[in-house]
Formats: C-alpha cells, structure tokens, sequence
C-alpha cells in the first residue's frame, strides 16, 4: 500500500473521516474522535512481510475506540503498537498502558479498545494472526494493555530490530517469497519472546517439522509465481499432502493458498513497475509475466491492492527516479 495522508483541501472534519475509513479498512473498524487542537493531519505507511502487517503511523491528537466487536477473521489477529514519538494511552478492558518513545504494548482484537494521544505522535504498528505468538491466551490477557520497555533487558535486543522495520516500512513490499517467511517468523517470534518474558511465563516450542514443510510450500510458490496454472492443487499433490492439510498449514501462517499467491504476484508486478529498465513493457504484459490471467485481470486486483491502477504506479515510480550520474 502506497502512503496514505489526510487531504489538504478537506475540512477538518472531513479529514478526521478520511482517517476513520483508512484506519478501519488497514486495521479494525474504529472510531475517530477529535481532540482540542487548531487542526487535523496523519499519515499511515504499510507494508507486508507474508502474515505480518507492518505500519507506521504519524498522528496529531485524537481518541481511536472500537465502533463495535470484532466478528471476523480480524478476531484471530493480535496488533503491537511500538511508541517511537510522543505519548499515547491505550485502555482495554481492565489494564491501561502508557506510552512513551522506546515502549510498546500488546492488545487482543477479539475485545474493545482505545487508544488516546495527547500531542503529535509517529508509532509503529504490527498485526498478525495470534497464532504466531505461540502464547496461551491466559499468558497473553496478563500482558494485554501494559507497557513494555524496549531500553533495558531483552527489550533492548528488541527494539533495534523493530526500530529497523520502521525506518524500512516502504522497502518491504519489495522482500522476495523466500525471504519474507523467516522474516514474518522472525517479528513474531522476537514480539513473543519479550511479551512472555514480561508475563512470567514460558512459550511453547515451535513444531519444526511443520515449519519446515510450510517454508518449502512457499518457496515452491514463489518460484512459480509465473505460471497461470498455479494454485492449490498442483502445490498438494508436489508435496504429497491434502489439499485440507495445505489449507490448515498455511492458515496457521496467516495465508489462503490463492491469497498468498495473489500477494506476492502484485508485489512483484508493483516493484516491475517501478523499475526503469522495464519502461517499454506494456502494463498488460508486466501482469501476464507473473501469471495474471489478463490486463483486465490484472487491473482490476491491481488497483483492489493497493488504491492506484498499475499505470499510475508505474507513473509515480517514475516520478521519483532520478538518473545516476553516469547516466547523464
């Protein structure tokens, strides 16, 4: 997804609506509320390394709160918010966290929350399936909405890495197939360690035969990405499971075999597009090269993703390039 910031010929009013809706279709439906300042402006920048949504989030003050329950797959998702400038109060049920810069907080989307800041502010945001925390849910409500410090103990090995993934938040589309899987692992495993550290508790080991057989599916996907045929299966029968087993594999990763596919197939279509040395290919032939049925096909999931249609992605990359020296 391409940087999303308030408009600035909209009202404030209209600003704070433009935000409910970007925030409510990248997270969870919310509820944006003003504060008492002269005016109103934020940006989110996002990013997906395999199950993992990675965001950074510039604010001036408001109050976000849940419009209502959570009822969908959004439920199995549990979101890390890392205060990287400013100060924030996060409220869920009965625990309130207080953020300043080098603290982060977990919180369930399965119950209500809010989230307040009282001054401008930038946070970094992760959300992934709860699965990937490896945590009991008993040993995650006792760390749900408190306040984790990335400057001291394991939390300064923490941070860094985190830190890391802020400042790269744009770079990530472009991570190949075979490198974002260790990667999604990799924040998962790091956010869990340091949350049952701060809860007391030990996590349950990982099952690495099963891993190992799911980094293997997705690499066999990744290198097929080009191939129309593709889909669920072809990859079973390559790994001599059930298409019920590669459906379970992949979902505790947070994936659908044709989501997956998909996904990756525009990532690379997007960074194709942004790429000067492809200038002359038609858009059309930039989707078929990655196994989109058709320009139509292409066009239309395309724009689905990530809000511009592949023409005006190619225009944009463009529109920051600038030639190297020896090009002049």
């Amino acid at each position: 997804m391409p940087s999303i910031t308030t408009p600035q010929d909209e009202s404030a009013a209209g600003r704070l609506e433009f935000w409910r809706d970007t925030v409510s279709r990248s997270f969870v439906p919310l509820e944006i509320l003003p504060r008492e300042w002269p005016d109103f402006h934020a940006q989110l920048r996002t990013s997906r390394v395999g199950p993992v949504q990675v965001s950074v989030v510039t604010t001036q003050p408001h109050t976000a709160r849940t419009r209502r329950p959570v009822g969908s797959d959004l439920a199995e998702q549990v979101k890390v918010t890392l205060q990287l400038a400013g100060h924030c109060v996060l409220t869920q049920r009965d625990h309130q966290a207080e953020l300043g810069p080098g603290e982060l907080t977990a919180y369930d989307t399965r119950y209500p929350y809010t989230l307040d800041t009282d001054r401008p502010g930038c946070s970094l945001v992760l959300m992934f399936p709860r699965g990937m925390l490896r945590m009991p849910d008993r040993d995650l409500e006792r760390v749900t909405a408190t306040a984790v410090s990335c400057r001291d103990g394991l939390g300064s090995v923490v941070g860094p890495f985190l830190y890391g993934l802020a400042r790269q938040v744009d770079e990530l589309a472009t991570l190949t197939s075979l490198g974002t899987p260790r990667l999604a692992d990799s924040v998962a495993d790091l956010v869990g360690t340091l949350l049952a550290e701060r809860a007391g508790v030990d996590r349950p080991t990982r099952d690495d035969g099963r891993e190992v057989l799911t980094r293997r599916i997705l690499a066999y996907m990744g290198e097929r990405l080009a191939d129309p045929d593709l889909g669920p299966e072809q990859v079973a029968d390559a790994h001599r499971i059930s298409r019920r087993y590669l459906y379970k594999l992949l979902a505790e990763q947070g994936y659908t075999v044709s989501g997956w596919i998909r996904d990756q197939r525009l990532a690379r279509c997007r960074r194709d597009l942004a790429d000067p040395a492809l200038a002359r290919l038609p858009v059309g032939a930039i989707g078929s090269r990655w196994g989109f049925a058709g320009p139509a096909h292409f066009s239309h999931a395309f724009k689905t993703a990530f809000g511009i249609s592949p023409r005006e992605a190619r225009a944009a990359g463009f529109a920051g390039h600038r030639p190297r020296a020896q090009d002049r």
